[in-house]
């Protein structure tokens, strides 16, 4: 399918209020679902065994404290005020903070890196001058190759802590909402209906993910705005009913009474106080669907008062019932005429949250797949007219089981709410170390900054982290095997995928081999068009002479295929194809770099062929003119007279047409202007990009005075060489891809060989092929197999 770009590639314009306010709006149900429902558990959970409600009220008092100060220095100071600036194109994120350090520094370990990708239009530095403090810095990241990994790696556990939250946030959010039953029945029949009513929710929402949120999506945004006035509601009538000087509590000194009271067991109960921020990540991550003035806006006067009046009431409730009949939770603050009312908005609050963080979950996998960090997946696009919503089938099943397995585990909010805040606190650190590299690498700011930026939010997420970790044997033991399986699975795909690169590059083979093939050694051309799918973005790979060896015939036109990811959210359509020859112009031999950012949705099969020819005649129209221009300029064809000895120069072909007749003019409009730049890549190919910042067109103009005999021939063959690819699309396309087994070399170490021999061939057999995550149907498919020794 292939997308509408425009409507989900943000411009640098300004936007109007009214744009701010109705982004603003939407943003409630998709990106504050989690963090709006926290009041259902966060008292309760903090509450569960560590520490007691007493009748001085300095508990409750030293939480709210806690809950109000977390709220505001994390949330609305860190992530509102300082995160958000740190997008990359508009996208937020751990992968949108890694692609900006990549792109400032070398310590990318992607494979078939070009330095003509620095010319995207999307590829833009931040402060491209450089001072002497951030070079340094940079000069250390980009020194040692350790510190390449262990970045790889920081990343690698804030996406499994995202991928575990996927896990966890639904079944705490749906358990502490179908909870509220428990003021309606007695103990023994509550006991027996909240989980099995949570786990039917559960199996419903994920049963419905295919469908995609845009045809639910527009209820969301009205549920959470339901919720939010409703806790606004409550919070303002426990505190007039209750206790009108609860806002004293918000002083800082209760913190400091609450620590001294209750020590040890005070700092043990911050695992669930921390719950008062889950979802906060969500902000910066779904950054890329709304703008950094809509997310503000919401927050700030929306989101975070009615969320303090929420926790105010409550506390003021609790601060005059300290012998309630049941334990404490949010509902007991509930007046009872409107309790069922508000369990069902609870319950309607608690899906849209969670499906924002499964959402959320399927675009992050998408994210780590595109750039080889993890096993390939099965990826639908779930609406052609909103990008990003996407559903990965395998992966939704999954989140189901575990999710269902949590719930019926645990069946209480207690363990639930260590092993989310453990998971919470985990992504939140990783963000702070990545801002603050993005301060200095990216901003170029003083390092005194970053250090500060550092230690202040970092010493206040290591104290709620350190709380999480001592609640490891009551549930937070799970996150953390949960993402050792992830990393384990992650690092081993990611390390055999580069190790794999490594082995086509230094096996590649020669241009003159691939020209020598012809009838004199048995070899024929047989109609139709070859895709020869590979990571090179140079030279023919090793599966190709496999195939020819094995099968003396190849396609008339052959096309050498690179599909491969750059460090940035989005590539336009019009810089996506880098299209060159291969050999002189009669062996009709073509390369194909196809690029994609690490948000972007492969298009399937049948639109990538059809575009894929497209644009190879287009560079073929470009071609002919190109050399009938230098022809008419130099006065021979010395243009030509190289091909046969190395690959042809490199240019994008986009939305710029080249056909029609001969004859162009300047176009005076809004797309960009042809400009020209050369650029030496990794493996010292020459390739000449044909780029489009902002301005006018300029086509090629060819004066019919000017037509000569030689404009004539070359006119012939252009006609000649198109007519002969569209020959070949109405014969058939086949896709010719590698079948690969990998296995480590004789002499490897132990750990080489079970992350090679068992770990990588155990995910190869048991995830998507090549051809499936490729979408290439099989009737076309010719598998050639292939022994990768590493």
């Amino acid at each position: 399918m292939d997308l509408d770009y425009s409507k989900c590639w943000k411009t640098p314009k300004k936007e109007s209020w009214k744009t701010a306010l109705l982004l603003s709006y939407q943003s409630l149900g998709v990106v504050y679902g989690d963090l709006s429902i926290s009041p259902l558990y966060v008292y309760k959970s903090t509450f569960a065994e560590d520490i007691q409600h007493s009748d001085s009220n300095e508990e409750i008092f030293g939480v709210l404290s806690f809950v109000f100060w977390t709220l505001t220095l994390i949330p609305l100071f860190k992530y509102v005020f300082i995160v958000l600036r740190a997008d990359d194109n508009g996208e937020g994120g751990t992968f949108a903070l890694y692609s900006l350090i990549c792109r400032h520094a070398r310590v990318s370990l992607l494979p078939n890196r070009q330095v003509a990708d620095e010319a995207l239009s999307t590829y833009k530095l931040e402060q491209p001058p450089e001072k002497k403090n951030s070079s340094r810095v940079k000069f250390v990241l980009e020194k040692y190759k350790w510190l390449h990994t262990a970045l790889l790696i920081l990343v690698l556990v804030g996406t499994c802590m995202v991928i575990g939250d996927g896990v966890l946030t639904p079944a705490i959010s749906v358990f502490s909402a179908v909870s509220g039953l428990e003021l309606s029945m007695s103990k023994e029949h509550h006991q027996y209906a909240v989980v099995p009513i949570t786990c039917f929710i559960l199996l419903c929402l994920f049963a419905l993910q295919h469908y995609g949120t845009h045809r639910v999506g527009f209820f969301f945004a009205p549920i959470v705005l339901t919720w939010l006035l409703c806790i606004s509601a409550l919070g303002l009538y426990n505190i007039i009913h209750w206790n009108p000087h609860i806002y004293k509590a918000l002083s800082p000194y209760y913190m400091f009474i609450f620590l001294k009271k209750t020590r040890i067991s005070g700092w043990m109960s911050l695992g669930g106080t921390l719950l008062c921020i889950t979802g906060s990540e969500a902000m910066f991550a779904d950054l890329g669907h709304f703008s950094y003035t809509a997310i503000q806006i919401a927050f700030t006067f929306l989101v975070y008062p009615a969320l303090i009046l929420a926790y105010m009431g409550q506390a003021a409730y609790l601060s005059q019932h300290h012998h309630s009949s049941h334990v404490i939770s949010f509902y007991v603050s509930v007046p009872a005429p409107v309790r069922w009312p508000v369990l069902v908005v609870a319950i309607l609050a608690s899906v849209v949250g969670s499906q924002a963080i499964i959402s959320g979950t399927f675009s992050i996998i998408n994210q780590s797949q595109s750039l080889g960090c993890f096993p390939r997946v099965k990826v639908i696009h779930t609406s052609d007219k909103i990008h990003g919503q996407i559903y990965i089938p395998e992966i939704n099943w999954m989140l189901m089981i575990l999710c269902i397995a949590v719930t019926i585990g645990f069946r209480d909010t207690k363990h639930m709410g260590n092993a989310s805040g453990l998971a919470v606190m985990t992504v939140m650190l990783v963000t702070t170390c990545l801002t603050s590299l993005v301060i200095i690498i990216c901003w170029q700011k003083p390092p005194i900054i970053a250090i500060t930026f550092l230690l202040f939010f970092g010493s206040i997420e290591l104290l709620y982290f350190s709380a999480s970790l001592t609640k490891f044997k009551e549930g937070a033991w799970l996150p953390i095997l949960l993402a050792l399986i992830l990393m384990t699975v992650m690092f081993v795909w990611h390390y055999a995928t580069i190790k794999k690169y490594e082995y086509d590059l230094h096996n590649k083979v020669s241009l003159e081999w691939l020209l020598a093939l012809g009838p004199s050694l048995g070899i024929a051309r047989v109609p139709g068009i070859g895709l020869v799918f590979s990571d090179l973005t140079s030279g023919i790979p090793a599966n190709f002479s496999r195939f020819v060896t094995n099968l003396p015939a190849f396609h008339r036109i052959l096309i050498f295929v690179c599909v491969k990811s750059v460090p940035v959210p989005h590539v336009p359509p019009a810089e996506r194809y880098l299209v060159g020859r291969v050999g002189p112009t009669a062996h009709r031999s073509y390369r194909c770099i196809v690029r994609y950012g690490y948000r972007d949705v492969h298009q399937d099969v049948h639109s990538f062929e059809t575009e894929l020819v497209e644009r190879l005649a287009d560079f073929i129209r470009y071609d002919w003119h190109q050399t009938n221009w230098s022809n008419s300029c130099n006065g021979d064809d010395a243009s030509r007279s190289n091909e046969s000895s190395s690959e042809s120069k490199l240019a994008v072909i986009g939305t710029v047409a080249f056909s029609g007749p001969p004859a162009y003019e300047i176009e005076e409009n809004v797309q960009p202007e042809s400009v020209s730049i050369e650029f030496p890549t990794v493996e010292s190919v020459r390739d000449v990009i044909e780029m489009e910042p902002v301005g006018k067109r300029v086509r090629f103009a060819i004066d019919d005075e000017s037509e000569t005999d030689v404009q004539t021939e070359v006119e012939a063959q252009l006609q000649e060489e198109l007519a002969y690819l569209y020959a070949a699309q109405q014969a058939g396309t086949a896709f010719i891809l590698g079948h690969s087994h990998v296995r480590a070399k004789q002499g490897s170490s132990l750990f080489k060989r079970l992350a090679i021999d068992f770990g990588y061939n155990f995910l190869r057999r048991n995830c998507r092929g090549p051809d499936v995550a490729l979408k290439v149907p099989t009737v076309s498919l010719l598998e050639v197999g292939m022994v990768y020794v590493v």
